[in-house]
């Protein structure tokens, strides 16, 4: 084994190799480790602590001192987890100098997978997937706002006066984003040497909004592509003096950033189960069970498919973001939207995620709901037709501290992954409610500072 890493073409010219893996928000953590040392870390892991699943969105110390997280704290100490590198995943990190990446699985130190770790949640939904007959394709299509000015820039300046690379909408435009050329190219080359295959890059109707699709593929590399995505992007944006912002709603008068997931099931023999001769738009009982099942447990879920305050500007927008529990014929203002025309090409589209989600947990929330509405035989009911914005979002929560209540106290949350996962995950989320609602912010102080 000693001899199997260090001799793969992703290293070569390599000198630094990250080993790493998701956290609760979906950024990765790990450490980088020398060239030489890598088929060490293959056959011993990579030591972590296990704070970094303590940690909020800025890593306040706050949970770990207050030991409220029985996985993690100052009452456990903080050992190690280790990091064994999966190597299907090694790859260069192209948008680094001599650097490859390989995501890992968590393991604790007895061997046991490290229970909070991302990763893990979303490889067992698939092994449920599988267990009951399917299969699953997922493609991902991410929206982020890109501005002038560095990250650090933006900090100096305290986030105001953000200038978007787009002064006008320019939904689908061609000219309006041939000045920003050049940054496609490089981006698409960087992803393209890293294993992450672009599909298609457009301007949006939003200032200095972007959406790429990622090219489809099975779920744990999906999520996998879609993090390695945002940081290229991150890194080349940076690379070009500029900022690159996965904020759910950004801007107070420009739409939300999604992360839109399409999805398609297959039989274990590789038949497509989604389409079906005979039936309306050859919409299949499974999948009918399938966007039932989605959108029954959505409002369950909305923790992890919009798990920042911020999430909910845009679930509360109507800005195609999904609006409750409604389906609909190749109809964008729904939260599952079914498309394409062939057996092999008809899925379901889940627009609810935003682009600030973990996509482990979109993925892994997602893939529980179908089992579950496929196990059951929900359905769904009628197509939608109209405008789903004239009506109630209904049982969708409108802010974070319902979506979390709702996701503590669900059953079938609890029942798909656990308990003590369940609770772990909602104290992270509780606690950022919290401080927003111990928070001041500037819009309190511009309206009521001298008029109350």
């Amino acid at each position: 084994m000693s001899n199997l890493p260090t001799s793969r073409p992703a290293l070569d010219g390599v000198d630094t190799v990250i080993v790493a893996t998701p956290d609760i928000q979906g950024r990765l953590v790990g450490r980088r480790v020398p060239v030489d040392q890598f088929a060490t870390a293959c056959a011993e892991g990579v030591a972590v602590s296990t704070c970094v699943y303590g940690w909020d969105i800025g890593q306040s110390a706050d949970l770990l001192a207050a030991g409220v997280l029985p996985y993690t704290g100052m009452q456990t100490g903080m050992g190690d987890f280790y990091l064994l590198p999966d190597l299907d995943t090694l790859r260069p990190a192209a948008w680094l100098d001599r650097t490859a990446i390989c995501l890992a699985h968590a393991r604790e130190p007895d061997g046991t997978d490290t229970p909070p770790c991302p990763r893990h949640l979303l490889r067992r939904q698939i092994e449920r997937l599988r267990a009951a007959g399917y299969t699953a394709s997922v493609g991902t299509e991410l929206e982020y706002l890109l501005v002038e000015g560095t990250a650090g820039d933006l900090y100096r300046r305290d986030y105001a006066g953000l200038q978007p690379v787009t002064h006008r909408p320019s939904d689908f435009l061609i000219a309006e984003g041939d000045d920003l050329a050049g940054f496609f190219s490089d981006l698409r080359a960087v992803l393209a040497a890293a294993d992450v295959p672009v599909e298609a890059t457009q301007l949006e109707w939003g200032l200095g909004q972007i959406e790429t699709t990622i090219v489809h593929g099975e779920p744990m590399a999906m999520a996998d592509r879609h993090t390695l995505y945002k940081m290229a992007v991150k890194r080349m944006a940076a690379r070009a003096g500029r900022t690159a912002s996965f904020m759910a709603k950004p801007l107070d008068n420009g739409p939300g950033n999604s992360c839109h997931v399409h999805l398609s099931l297959r039989a274990l023999d590789g038949t497509p189960a989604f389409w079906a001769d005979g039936e309306p738009h050859h919409v299949s009982p499974v999948l009918r069970h399938a966007v039932a099942g989605a959108l029954a447990n959505a409002p369950d879920l909305m923790a992890w498919y919009a798990p920042m305050v911020n999430s909910y500007r845009r679930i509360r927008s109507q800005d195609a973001a999904g609006w409750g529990q409604t389906w609909g014929i190749d109809h964008r203002f729904t939260s599952a939207r079914v498309v394409g025309h062939t057996p092999g090409s008809i899925r379901m589209e889940f627009r609810l995620a935003g682009a600030d989600a973990n996509p482990y947990l979109v993925l892994a929330g997602l893939i529980a709901s179908i089992v579950d509405g496929i196990e059951r035989q929900l359905d769904p009911g009628p197509p939608e037709t109209g405008n789903p914005y004239e009506r109630p979002a209904g049982a969708i929560p409108q802010h974070l501290g319902d979506a979390v209540a709702r996701f503590r106290a669900s059953e079938f949350v609890r029942a798909a992954f656990g308990d003590g996962l369940v609770d772990h995950y909602a104290t992270v989320a509780e606690f950022e409610w919290d401080l927003f609602l111990n928070g001041v912010t500037d819009w309190e102080r511009r309206r009521y500072f001298d008029t109350v």
